[in-house]
């Protein structure tokens, strides 16, 4: 049967989550094709103030990796915009002169961000704060500049004011009203906040009405209604934001504040479908997650042709942290002449509560610093709880208890995702779970915002009772209770030789695995058995497969060997050649002493590779990728040793090597240090007469300066240390942790005492030797004899 041709427009929270619904109920109906503006994987928005703050990266808060798309059979164009909807023909244009046939069409391009239309508004340093440019954008003027202003006191700006605190930026935040976040707390709540961030050190004006923004061409500082200036070199707009329905409008789409649908999320075409921030149901247009979440339930249904009760609309919550501070708030929040309040200060602790009451009924609350008993509320007020059902129980409870016990089984737990008490307990019991981990991969519980993390606990304590340690050990993933260690072991003791053994005889909870687990067995079954094991290519990242690194708009950049960062006029003019025909987008120099060739195209890659005949530079492996090294003695008027050939023969020997993660290294020929062995896996510095070996550094975003292992005088005493080193790393780590990570949980003492003991330095790198001897990549023999790399290209990418 042929598929039908599904088209997303919009690769954000709410779209994706559609898919997802989609693949569970019909994972073969569909050909599904999505158009991203942003080039990025879908990505987690809620979660963007913590990349700004510097609490986490971009990679952390991707919902959805690029394998993902590839590993589901869906086709994505990340920073591609359709402009055009011909609903007659059902085709869809975009601004790269693509042409793409649907049967069903899906609209979710969310929101906008909105810029008042201020005089200034168009000099260099404004911005807004709604994507992950917007915050590479202000960590950039963060280098530069000292002042910043936001404009709109609302979650958004107080966020982006936090990171820009961060950043070492002084902060005034400016807010047409009089209270902080009015929309969310009232009154005395928006006070406290407002005491809380004070202290942390935003500067507040309130009631002030911007009026202009000063500046030459650069932005200088604000001027508002009553006179006043203030200097500023970075203006955030957080004002709000406004559904994006201009394409929809522009196709004859019936449109109002947002895309108008019925209760099937369908618009006035029957083919044509919204869901989201863009969407507008019943004349409510929602902008949190767990309405969004609940509407892109109720559309794969639609799609899948399943039907339902269809979307009822959304009772609204919110519940964050805000800058570090706890909050909470639902319903009514202001009081008038028909409602009574139940309210709660607590000055020493901080917290403050308010319960809104009208005719006997929970309306509405506020929470501020401990929001323990949100999700309970939020349920009392979805049904019309009479007040004394949360008085009377609140009475006897201790406080922080969670009230897990007398929560009924269809309460929600996890807002965002839709995840009631019920359905938490029965995969507990049914799944064996025993970690928030593993309930967040078995039922999505706490994998958006994150707040109901302490309730997932809380039901794992009330659920397993003296069988829940809150210090769970670490699994392999969400699929699995196993921890690396106890994998390993059954693994040895059954004699199992493939992934899908493993996760079937150990009772894998999906069946299928995961995107963390998948990888992580192929490497473990490599790493016991590395003559026997035969390699699943399919197992492996996205980057591994392709041997290129994917790139933020869907290209991929291509780095060859050189050895110690050494080549020759012959690979030179070879690259010159590759990148003159291919017309590549960029040709760089790395930090690794290689050339990038950036923006290539996916169906050019065993081409280039065939005709550049030279060794993959494995930059997207988990393993050894470069050995950076100083000129050393032979050119070096400072140089001690013999660096670039020590170096040379280090990167020739762990060649292909796999790891647990990726492995840097850096030989140096003296103190100076000027391949930066400080900061990498294994740096090596010569000294008169002798190496120093260093472990366990790292130069990324979680800063380590590496550890001293050892001092010996030779070369070839250099190759044993590292390779029993990396042999023991490899054999004790868990997959995805760096040597910095692992150093650190091991201690250096330890590893020292191991890798210092001849006799086990010796075991070790038999073992090591034996890996060595069974590296037999197929891309690089395919490099090695021409056309063979696109026969394995298509076969691994089937």
């Amino acid at each position: 049967m042929e598929k039908q041709k599904l088209i997303l427009i919009g690769n954000g929270m709410a779209g994706i989550r559609t898919l997802e619904e989609v693949l569970k109920l019909e994972p073969d109906t569909f050909d599904i094709t999505v158009f991203g503006k942003e080039p990025y994987p879908n990505y987690n928005r809620i979660e963007l103030s913590k990349v700004l703050q510097g609490d986490t990266s971009v990679s952390d808060i991707t919902l959805n990796e690029w394998h993902w798309y590839e590993d589901n059979n869906i086709r994505l164009y990340p920073g591609e915009t359709v402009t055009r909807i011909d609903k007659e023909q059902k085709i869809v244009y975009t601004d790269k002169d693509r042409e793409e046939s649907y049967d069903q069409l899906i609209i979710a391009t969310g929101s906008d961000p909105v810029i008042l239309p201020l005089p200034g508004i168009d000099k260099e340093g404004v911005t807004a704060f709604r994507d992950i440019k917007d915050c590479e954008k202000m960590v950039d003027y963060s280098k530069k500049y000292k002042k910043a202003a936001v404009i709109g006191g609302g979650l958004l700006g107080l966020e982006a004011a936090r990171g820009l605190l961060n950043l070492g930026m002084e902060v005034d935040v400016i807010h047409l009203c009089d209270s902080l976040m009015e929309r969310q707390l009232d009154k005395e709540a928006g006070t406290l906040l407002k005491e809380e961030l004070e202290e942390q050190g935003m500067h507040f004006l309130l009631e002030k009405q911007t009026s202009e923004i000063l500046g030459n061409d650069h932005v200088s500082g604000l001027r508002f209604n009553d006179g006043e200036e203030i200097e500023a070199d970075l203006i955030v707009m957080a004002v709000g934001i406004k559904p994006n329905v201009a394409l929809a409008k522009e196709s004859g789409i019936e449109v109002n504040r947002g895309i108008v649908v019925n209760d099937y999320l369908e618009t006035n075409d029957p083919n044509i479908f919204s869901v989201g921030e863009c969407a507008e149901h019943r004349e409510m247009v929602y902008g949190l997650v767990a309405p969004l979440y609940q509407q892109a339930q109720v559309l794969a249904k639609r799609i899948c042709g399943m039907g339902g009760d269809g979307y009822k609309g959304s009772v609204l919550s919110t519940q964050l942290k805000v800058s570090g501070v706890d909050v909470f708030s639902t319903g009514q929040i202001m009081e008038n002449e028909h409602t009574k309040a139940i309210k709660v200060f607590d000055d020493w602790r901080g917290v403050y509560k308010k319960i809104v009451v009208e005719q006997g009924k929970i309306t509405g609350a506020v929470l501020f610093g401990d929001t323990g008993d949100g999700n309970r509320l939020l349920n009392l007020i979805k049904k019309g709880a009479d007040v004394e059902e949360y008085t009377d129980t609140d009475q006897n409870q201790e406080a922080g208890a969670g009230l897990v016990a007398d929560m009924p089984d269809d309460e929600l737990i996890c807002g965002c995702n839709g995840v009631t008490k019920g359905t938490i307990i029965e995969a507990i019991e049914t799944q064996g779970l025993n970690s928030v981990e593993q309930v967040k991969g078995c039922t999505n519980a706490s994998r958006s915002c994150g707040t109901c993390k302490s309730l997932v606990s809380d039901l794992l304590e009330y659920t397993l009772g003296e069988e829940y340690d809150e210090n769970q050990k670490e699994t392999v993933c969400g699929c699995t209770t196993l921890s690396k260690d106890e994998v390993i072991a059954e693994i040895k003791e059954k004699g199992m030789t493939n992934t899908r053994e493993v996760m079937n005889v150990l009772g894998w909870k999906n069946e299928e695995g995961c995107a963390k687990c998948k990888p992580a067995l192929n490497y473990y079954l490599g790493m016991l058995y590395p003559t026997e094991y035969e390699d699943e290519r399919e197992s492996r990242f996205v980057n591994e497969r392709l041997h290129a690194n994917i790139q933020k708009d869907g290209t991929f950049g291509v780095i060859p060997r050189m050895y110690g960062g050494v080549t020759n006029a012959q690979d030179l003019r070879k690259i010159a050649d590759v990148a003159e025909k291919y017309d590549v987008g960029m040709i760089k120099l790395t930090g690794g002493q290689r050339i990038n060739l950036l923006g290539v195209n996916k169906q050019d890659l065993p081409n280039i590779w065939e005709e550049l005949d030279m060794p993959s530079g494995h930059a997207y492996a988990k393993g050894l990728r470069t050995v950076k090294t100083c000129v050393g003695s032979e050119f070096c008027r400072f140089g001690t040793q013999d660096s670039t050939g020590l170096g040379i023969r280090l990167e020739k020997k762990f060649e292909g090597l796999s790891g647990p993660h990726k492995l840097k290294m850096g030989v140096s020929a003296c103190p100076r240090n000027c391949a930066e062995g400080g900061v990498k896996d294994v740096g090596v510095v010569g000294l008169e007469g002798v190496w120093e070996i260093y472990v366990g550094g790292n130069g990324g975003t979680d800063l380590r300066q590496a550890d001293l292992l050892c001092k010996v005088e030779t070369g070839d005493e250099v190759l044993e240390w590292v390779g029993a080193f990396l042999q023991y790393y490899r054999e004790t780590a868990n997959y995805l942790d760096r040597t910095s990570v692992w150093v650190e949980k091991m201690g250096i003492e330890h590893i020292r005492e191991v890798v210092g003991n001849k006799e086990k330095r010796d075991e070790l790198n038999e073992r090591m030797d034996l890996a060595l001897s069974a590296i037999q990549e197929p891309w690089s023999e395919a490099i090695n004899n021409g056309t063979l790399l696109k026969d394995l290209y298509e076969k691994v990418n089937a």
